[in-house]
């Protein structure tokens, strides 16, 4: 199974993830498929739905590759698919 996609358009029709390093840590930061960040509680306010992010959408391809070793090794992390952002 390959983790790795850069089609971020298809990625944002869920929701999701954005994800960067900081200071050499993993920071993922959820939003609604609309667009919407999302609080502690996954609730979108705006579409009035609780959300469920599956999808990582990650800014370099350093952060992509910091993932991807998470999506193999962490049977927790195992349900998500990795996308570079097409955003530069």
């Amino acid at each position: 199974m390959d983790s790795k996609q850069t089609n971020t358009d298809k990625a944002r029709r869920r929701d999701y993830y954005r994800a960067h390093l900081e200071d050499d840590e993993l920071i993922m930061t959820p939003f609604c498929a609309c667009g919407n960040l999302l609080n502690d509680d996954y609730y979108c306010e705006k579409c009035n739905r609780h959300c469920r992010c599956y999808e990582i959408i990650c800014e370099d391809s350093t952060t992509l590759e910091r993932v991807q070793a998470y999506i193999r090794n962490s049977p927790q992390f195992s349900v998500y698919k990795a996308y570079l952002s097409n955003q530069g």
